[in-house]
């Protein structure tokens, strides 16, 4: 099993950035897919972003594409989520999601963290 705790959410201005922090439990971080989710008021929860585990190969959402980033550090277990030229509607608590490569869903999850991105 792995526990996950995100970090790094926040206020910020339209144009600004944040880096999200999800730190992994367990020794076997590596072993598993990590991704972003995110939920905004009102809204189903939605994909923002995955990395894969050796590779490292990476998918976005084509609505952060070319603006946020994903990106995983074994060595420390946290995966990151660098979000670059924020928009209002990238307000949403976003979680951390983890599964292992032989499960087709995403079963664990952090608590979530805010970001809102203000006009």
């Amino acid at each position: 099993q792995v526990q996950l705790v995100e970090s790094g959410g926040g206020l910020v201005q339209a144009g600004g950035s944040l880096r999200l922090s999800c730190a992994a439990s367990g020794r076997t971080f590596n072993n598993y897919h990590m991704a972003w989710f995110r939920q905004a008021p009102g809204k189903e929860r939605e994909f923002v972003a995955r990395i894969t585990t050796s590779s490292g190969d990476t998918n976005y959402a084509d609505s952060v594409k070319g603006r946020f980033t994903i990106s995983r550090d074994n060595a420390k277990n946290t995966v990151y989520l660098q979000m670059n030229s924020l928009k209002p509607e990238d307000t949403a608590i976003y979680y951390c999601a983890a599964r292992l490569s032989v499960v087709p869903q995403y079963n664990y999850w952090g608590q979530g963290t805010q970001v809102t991105v203000s006009s």
